[in-house]
C-alpha cells in the first residue's frame, strides 16, 4: 500500500516541474525506476518513501535545466548583414570570374585598382573569399585563349599565366591549364612563322631565331623546325 501513496503523492510534483511533453516522459521512467527499486524492499517506511521523492524532485529539476540549456543553444543566430559595397564586389568579381576567366590575384587587383573598379580592400577581399570559382578551369581557359588566338608556345602560355605582369595565376594552376590544354604547338609555330614572315620580311633563320629565343617565343627547336619547314 505504501507504493501507491508514493504514486499518488509524486504525481503533482511532477506536473510542477514538467518543462516539455519530452520532459514528462523522462520524469516519467524515473519515478518508475526509483519505486521499482523502492519496491524490492519489503521494509520500507516513511523514510525511504522521503528519499524517493527528494531523488524525483532532483532528477526532473536537473532534466528541465539541461533543457533550458538546450533550447537556449539550438536558437539559430541572426545573419550578419553584409554591406552593400561588398556585395557589388562580388557580383563584379563573379562577372570577371564567368566572363574573362581572370585568376583570383587578377580579380582583386582589377576590383581595387585606381584605374578598374576602385573597391575597398576588404570588399575586394569578401569578394574573392566567397566567389565560387574553379581556378583551374579559368587558368585553363585563358591558356586555350591564348593557344587558339595568338598562338602561343608551351612555354610561353605557362610564363603568361603566371606573371605577375600577365594573368596571375598560381604555378599550380597554369600547369594544370599546360597539362590540359588541346593545343597543336607545331601548327602554331608555323602560324607564328607565318605572321613574322607576312608582317616583317623576316629571313627564315632570323624567324627560326625568334620562335625558340627565351625572350621571344619559348617554342622547342623541333617545332620551330617545323616551322620553317613548312614556310611557303
Amino acid at each position: 500500500m505504501r507504493k501507491k501513496e508514493t504514486q499518488t503523492d509524486s504525481a503533482p510534483e511532477k506536473k510542477s516541474k514538467k518543462k516539455s511533453g519530452c520532459l514528462v516522459v523522462v520524469a516519467a521512467a524515473i519515478i518508475i525506476g526509483v519505486i521499482a527499486t523502492a519496491g524490492g524492499n519489503s521494509s520500507s517506511n516513511s523514510e525511504s518513501t522521503a528519499a524517493i521523492e527528494s531523488t524525483i524532485s532532483e532528477n526532473v529539476d536537473t532534466i528541465g535545466s539541461n533543457a533550458a540549456e538546450v533550447e537556449t543553444t539550438a536558437t539559430p543566430e541572426t545573419e550578419i548583414n553584409v554591406p552593400t559595397e561588398y556585395k557589388s564586389a562580388l557580383k563584379k568579381a563573379e562577372s570577371y570570374s564567368n566572363m574573362m576567366h581572370m585568376s583570383k590575384a587578377g580579380i582583386y587587383n582589377q576590383l581595387t585598382s585606381e584605374y578598374g573598379e576602385k573597391f575597398s580592400p576588404e570588399a575586394a577581399q569578401y569578394a574573392v573569399d566567397n566567389l565560387n570559382a574553379d581556378w583551374n578551369a579559368n587558368a585553363l581557359a585563358k591558356a586555350e585563349d591564348y593557344s587558339n588566338t595568338m598562338h602561343m608556345s608551351k612555354a610561353g602560355i605557362y610564363d603568361q599565366l603566371i606573371s605577375e605582369y600577365g594573368e596571375k595565376f598560381t604555378p599550380e594552376e597554369a600547369q594544370y591549364a599546360i597539362d590540359n590544354v588541346q593545343a597543336d604547338w607545331n601548327a602554331n609555330a608555323l602560324e607564328k612563322a607565318k605572321s613574322y614572315q607576312d608582317t616583317m620580311s623576316m629571313s627564315p633563320e632570323a624567324i627560326h631565331d625568334q620562335l625558340t629565343s627565351e625572350y621571344g617565343e619559348k617554342f622547342t627547336q623541333e617545332e620551330a623546325d617545323y616551322a620553317i619547314a613548312n614556310l611557303n
